[in-house]
């Protein structure tokens, strides 16, 4: 089985442009961390102490409700960074984040990421590009939210996840990731029952078909039509 490769810190694209005696001094103070799957990083009401840049693995961000239901946020790809919400602010942790599978992760101390964004422009500039275009994507998800029924925004994930995860074979397109019924729920909003309806009706139609937990895209054009 072929390894993934692990990022160094200097791979991220926030990094890219930052001179390297900036680059040296994060890395100084950097800790390498191991998270196995399943490991809590962080809970609501925890310090902001850390800000993490994720170099293999996948990290899931979710909020809780009062009633414990979960509302998945984003689900964290390599070479990109999280919990720098609550370091900027300098108040306390709002979400829980989790490793959905073995992680390696750098993590960065909010008191040196703080500094360097003092004195570094750059650094500053591509973190301000990256929060924009995070915040434009939840405000999409909202939008969907709002204006999209249940299908509608299932099928809009389902082609999401195609283009980070998906892998062409004979049958379509191959999810590479695992995701539960409930996960996708927590990910839309939505019932377990409602995606289970309709994962269903997808089903039948031949639009989709589930194989040892990961969906494939058997017919991308009629799952697109069903999105817009």
């Amino acid at each position: 089985m072929k390894l993934k490769r692990t990022k160094s810190l200097g791979e991220f694209p926030l990094f890219e442009g930052l001179d390297e005696r900036a680059l040296s001094e994060i890395q100084a103070r950097t800790q390498t961390r191991i998270a196995q799957k399943g490991r809590l990083l962080y809970l609501p009401g925890d310090e902001s102490d850390t800000v993490f840049f994720l170099a293999s693995g996948r990290i899931k961000l979710s909020r809780l409700s009062d009633s414990g239901k979960e509302l998945i946020l984003e689900m964290v790809e390599p070479c990109s960074f999280f919990g720098e919400a609550g370091v900027l602010d300098e108040k306390p942790r709002e979400t829980v984040a989790e490793a959905l599978e073995p992680s390696t992760l750098y993590a960065v101390p909010a008191a040196m990421f703080r500094a360097v964004l003092r004195r570094e422009p750059s650094l500053l500039m591509a973190l301000t590009r990256i929060m924009g275009r995070r915040q434009k994507e939840l405000e999409k998800r909202l939008m969907d939210v709002v204006y999209k029924n249940a299908p509608q925004r299932l099928a809009d994930l389902l082609l999401q996840l195609s283009q980070s995860y998906g892998v062409r074979d004979q049958r379509g397109i191959l999810l590479r990731i695992k995701l539960s019924q409930s996960a996708l729920g927590n990910l839309l909003g939505v019932s377990r029952e409602i995606v289970n309806h309709t994962f269903s009706g997808l089903k039948r139609r031949g639009v989709i078909g589930v194989t040892e937990g990961r969906v494939i895209i058997q017919n991308p054009q009629a799952l697109a039509e069903l999105a817009a």
